[in-house]
């Protein structure tokens, strides 16, 4: 069996959140999923990708041996790979994903709150009342809250150490006085946001669900107006990704990394559109980490995959 050559036009980017308190990546099954049209939860699908680029970072060494020295086996002295492309779109997770470093809610500040980069120290939150979905927020108070307003929904900081935030960890906090006790620092870094696409009588109605998916108990509401990132840090995110290239004739290219982290601060490219205005991508570029194989116990970075055209 042979193809005459896959001829793809754009490759589409998914990701989903690796749960890092217990080191769990998501793993994608092409027997399973190789052919659907879109990609279920946990995957999010973020768009077109341009200048996709994959580069193996592995290296081959020769076992030498006798003399004359002579090759007699081979070795992978290091296993690597990594992964660059520019997103086509801007939103909360394609900002997040291009920082290389922590990404932040820039949340409305207090009445008398100092100057801070990533924003002062925020007003009180909302509190949600029971009956609360994904898509609906049920809250005591719509009072200040119009359509189009952004807003960050998590629990509150409450001394809490380790990987914080709900259904992606947005942070590490080392110790309560490293995050000032802020009570709303989850919020800060959560990545449980959503856009307010209808106010009514105690309820909020979002754009789109919440990623996290209905909110537990304890959770509040902060109005945010954008997000932020900074180049240092010491914190790294990880994402599993996937990549799909569907070829003209039927076929399909699939590019599977279980455990991806920024390997470059945030940057980005501007491409020009004529008439003197340019279109700002933004740029990525990832290392891959190691996952073991079920099916025989090896080390890899990453899984290709190639399904054919049906004949």
């Amino acid at each position: 069996m042979a193809d005459t050559g896959l001829e793809g036009r754009r490759v589409r980017g998914y990701f989903a959140a690796v749960n890092r308190a217990a080191g769990v990546p998501v793993m994608f099954d092409p027997a399973v999923l190789g052919r659907a049209v879109e990609m279920p939860a946990p995957w999010v699908d973020l768009g077109w990708c341009s200048g996709f680029k994959r580069t193996s970072a592995t290296t081959v060494g020769a076992v030498v041996t006798g003399a004359p020295g002579v090759a007699g086996a081979q070795v992978r002295t290091a296993v690597g790979a990594e992964v660059s492309f520019c997103f086509e779109t801007w939103g909360r997770l394609q900002v997040a994903l291009a920082a290389g470093a922590q990404s932040l809610n820039v949340l409305k500040a207090g009445s008398g709150a100092a100057a801070n980069g990533s924003g002062g120290l925020a007003e009180a939150p909302v509190g949600l009342v029971s009956g609360s979905t994904a898509s609906v927020l049920m809250v005591g108070s719509t009072a200040g809250f119009a359509v189009g307003d952004l807003v960050a929904v998590d629990v509150d900081y409450a001394g809490q150490v380790g990987f914080v935030g709900t259904g992606v960890s947005g942070a590490y906090v080392r110790s309560s006085a490293a995050v000032g006790g802020d009570v709303n620092y989850i919020r800060r870094v959560t990545l449980n946001v959503g856009r307010v696409a209808a106010v009514g009588v105690g309820t909020l109605t979002l754009e789109a669900p919440l990623m996290a998916g209905a909110p537990s108990a304890g959770m509040q509401v902060s109005a945010m107006v954008g997000f932020c990132d900074r180049e240092g840090g010491s914190f790294f995110q990880e994402w599993s990704g996937l990549f799909v290239l569907d070829g003209e004739q039927g076929d399909r290219a699939i590019f599977h990394y279980p455990r991806l982290q920024a390997m470059e601060g945030s940057r980005e490219m501007p491409v020009a559109m004529g008439g003197g205005l340019e279109r700002v991508r933004l740029m990525g570029a990832f290392r891959a980490l190691p996952v073991v194989d079920g099916n025989d116990g090896e080390t890899c970075v990453c899984f290709r995959s190639y399904l054919p055209a049906a004949q």
